[in-house]
């Protein structure tokens, strides 16, 4: 069976319903990594599409937005495509106006589940649930809930969003999840399973170890997010995963896992020297624009000393920048601490 797998579109991040200021909006830009990532399906690669959750980018939204979100995959399921949704922790656990959501292919896991589906002589099910907090202690629990032992099937595929012991997020080196409340522990996950295909994390990864090197009870894919939500990931390739699920073992094998890339806006930080003035601050602005990309989320990292400056106004920022750029200041409060500002090109 040939599995979609999305995860963190966050749709609805900067993309207010009645904006105030007229900028470049980084809220299409999601739009169009689920678009692009949903193409495979449309074109007949994939049985089923699994969404590892954060479909929305908060949970209390219009439901104009709800509606738009889900879209894509009611299309998906109107088309024959089973398709798998597993609420995230932006949602607060639960799909926002849920009736939204109602169709016979398409499975919400509004809490523990199983679902069976059936593609070219394999049954598979599908099981997971929504994000939970302290899942440490709670994850046995919840996985004995979604009845997936019971379950009539070839092979088994749980879907959750969760942080799992050895993933790994932001910049190199990097932060390693280990022992938190709402880390899962590598010994819980379960073996008879084929995959678990997992969400939260925003960088794509495949764990086939515990931290002390042993195999993994089941391989653990995140396929990351369809975009860049913040500067810790401007040097992450973002995309979405194809796998193959087989029958084999007590729950089924992983016969094959591949990252298939996706455009993603370019990301770059400016940091403005200590030394600068307000009388060169603004041709420094104009060179670091000038030698980024025209579609560039440009962070420009200042002291406090140059806060005020008449150059880092959010109007004379839009009028240096070219309107499909972004450009963000955070001002230096500490050697290591940035403290984000309004003031934007937005």
């Amino acid at each position: 069976m040939r599995v979609l797998f999305v995860s963190d579109t966050h749709l609805g991040f900067d993309l207010p319903a009645r904006p105030l200021v007229e900028r470049c909006r980084r809220g299409p830009d999601f739009f169009a990594g689920v678009e692009r990532a949903l193409e495979a399906a449309r074109r007949g690669e994939a049985d089923v599409v699994v969404h590892g959750g954060d479909l929305l980018y908060r949970s209390r939204v219009p439901a104009s937005l709800v509606q738009r979100a889900l879209q894509p995959l009611l299309r998906l399921a109107e088309a024959g495509v089973d398709v798998v949704l597993v609420p995230g922790n932006h949602e607060r656990s639960a799909v926002p106006r849920p009736l939204l959501a109602v169709h016979p292919r398409l499975h919400v896991l509004h809490g523990p589940s199983c679902f069976a589906i059936e593609r070219h002589g394999l049954r598979v099910a599908f099981a997971g649930f929504p994000y939970a907090r302290g899942v440490r202690r709670t994850f046995a629990g919840l996985l004995a809930a979604t009845g997936y032992r019971r379950a009539e099937a070839d092979a088994r595929v749980l879907c959750i969003h969760q942080c799992v012991e050895g993933a790994v997020c932001g910049p190199p080196p990097g932060f390693t999840f280990r022992d938190g409340d709402d880390v899962v522990r590598a010994r819980d996950l379960p073996s008879d399973v084929a995959v678990v295909l997992c969400g939260h994390v925003h960088r794509h990864q495949v764990l086939r170890r515990d931290l002390a090197g042993r195999p993994l009870p089941a391989p653990v894919v995140y396929a990351g997010s369809v975009e860049r939500t913040s500067f810790a990931e401007r040097d992450e390739t973002k995309g979405f995963v194809m796998a193959t699920i087989g029958a084999g073992g007590p729950g089924g094998r992983l016969e094959a896992c591949e990252f298939r890339p996706l455009p993603a806006r370019p990301m770059r930080v400016h940091e403005v020297a200590e030394s600068a003035d307000a009388s060169r601050l603004e041709r420094e602005i104009r060179a670091a624009i000038a030698s980024a990309p025209a579609d560039v989320v440009l962070q420009l990292r200042v002291g406090e000393a140059l806060a005020g400056a008449e150059a880092l106004r959010a109007a004379r920022l839009r009028a240096m920048a070219p309107p499909t750029a972004h450009v963000t200041v955070a001002v230096r409060r500490y050697p290591s601490h940035f403290a984000s500002q309004s003031r934007t090109s937005r």
